[in-house]
């Protein structure tokens, strides 16, 4: 069977091609996809900003945010149907080393794979996908494909908050920092627990999105008067929830000058490679209780019920700034690349 397959050669060299797609085995499912977003991690490993793409080993397929149909199943898919709306992990554990089972994180996995980074675990971009029962999940059916392919990134921003021994409630106040789609979806997150939501962001137009998706108040983070303005918001006592969603080293250092005691930190993020001077002393004087969340760890099924519940709240479709064919693929990744300000989500679109 042929598809039409998009491959990452290198920096700068993002090439669709003719390709025969392999028997399906036996615990496999072959997915027409339907909608795949661009990720700002596509974006940097495009721009060799980013050793996470492995086109070192050899070219591979983007794309970890996708929505697509089942067309075909192996003989031992139990769980899944050809008809079936589906979408995918983004971190693959194999579930049998020896850190899968002691129970790690994905990202422990001696054989993690990554669909949309490796050649071993193509992603999305590709009118076809095939992919281990294992890691599909269904959606219901009455969702549009493209909201599939957001399952991944909402639950970056959900489990951000939830996973890992995470929590909050009507109680908390929480601060976001960052209003990229991670940070707008733990604001839906936030928003959707009772709790006092700030979004932080220097981006005008971003600060606009978490307006519209659970913030009760928006903060220019590169003001003169943001510091004084965070402290009216928090009632002179600094957030008690902190989900850092930016990546950016400024944002990260500031964390221990404006996080309240005893405040739950969650870094969420990319920040790997960065050196970044902090003033480490005041978790002790501040208590603070930092918590990573590299991938998700048994959360696809969570997410899709959350999202389910608050889709009638949320207008998740309009998140997607724009619909490019997937046959203008190098257009849409200049747009995501080169203004990211108007393309808040850049989603391919399939025939």
């Amino acid at each position: 069977m042929k598809a039409r397959i998009a491959f990452m050669h290198k920096p700068f060299d993002l090439r669709i091609e003719d390709v025969e797609l392999p028997e399906i085995k036996a615990n496999q499912i072959l997915v027409k996809v339907g909608a795949c977003g661009i990720c700002g991690s596509d974006v940097h490993c495009y721009e060799g900003k980013s050793a996470e793409g492995r086109y070192d080993i050899a070219p591979y397929t983007p794309g970890h945010e996708w929505g697509g149909t089942i067309v075909e199943a192996g003989k031992d898919v139990r769980g899944l149907k050809v008809g079936d709306k589906v979408t995918g992990d983004c971190v693959m554990a194999c579930g049998v080393c020896a850190n899968c089972k002691e129970g790690l994180m994905p990202s422990a996995c001696l054989n993690m794979r990554e669909a949309g980074f490796r050649p071993d675990s193509p992603g999305g971009m590709g009118t076809y996908l095939i992919i281990e029962e294992q890691y599909a999940h269904a959606i219901p059916a009455d969702w549009p494909e493209e909201m599939g392919a957001w399952v991944e990134t909402f639950s970056i921003g959900y489990f951000g908050i939830w996973g890992n021994g995470g929590y909050i409630d009507a109680s908390d106040t929480c601060l976001i920092l960052g209003a990229g789609p991670v940070g707008v979806s733990a604001a839906m997150v936030s928003k959707t627990s009772g709790a006092k939501t700030i979004v932080a962001d220097p981006n005008p137009i971003r600060r606009e999105w978490a307006k519209k998706y659970g913030a009760d108040i928006v903060l220019d983070s590169t003001a003169s008067d943001y510091r004084e303005k965070l402290n009216e918001a928090t009632d002179g006592r600094g957030p008690s929830v902190l989900v850092e969603c930016s990546g950016n080293d400024a944002a990260i250092a500031s964390i221990f000058d404006i996080a309240g005691h005893s405040c739950r930190v969650n870094l969420v993020g990319h920040s790997i490679g960065h050196k970044i001077p902090v003033e480490i002393g005041k978790t002790i004087w501040s208590t603070l209780k930092i918590k990573g969340s590299g991938g998700t760890k048994d959360w696809a099924q969570r997410t899709i019920r959350f999202m389910n519940a608050i889709k009638d709240q949320y207008d998740f479709a309009a998140l997607n700034t724009h619909h490019i064919p997937f046959e203008q693929l190098n257009e849409a990744m200049d747009l995501a690349m080169n203004h990211p300000e108007e393309a808040f989500k850049v989603m391919l679109t399939f025939d």
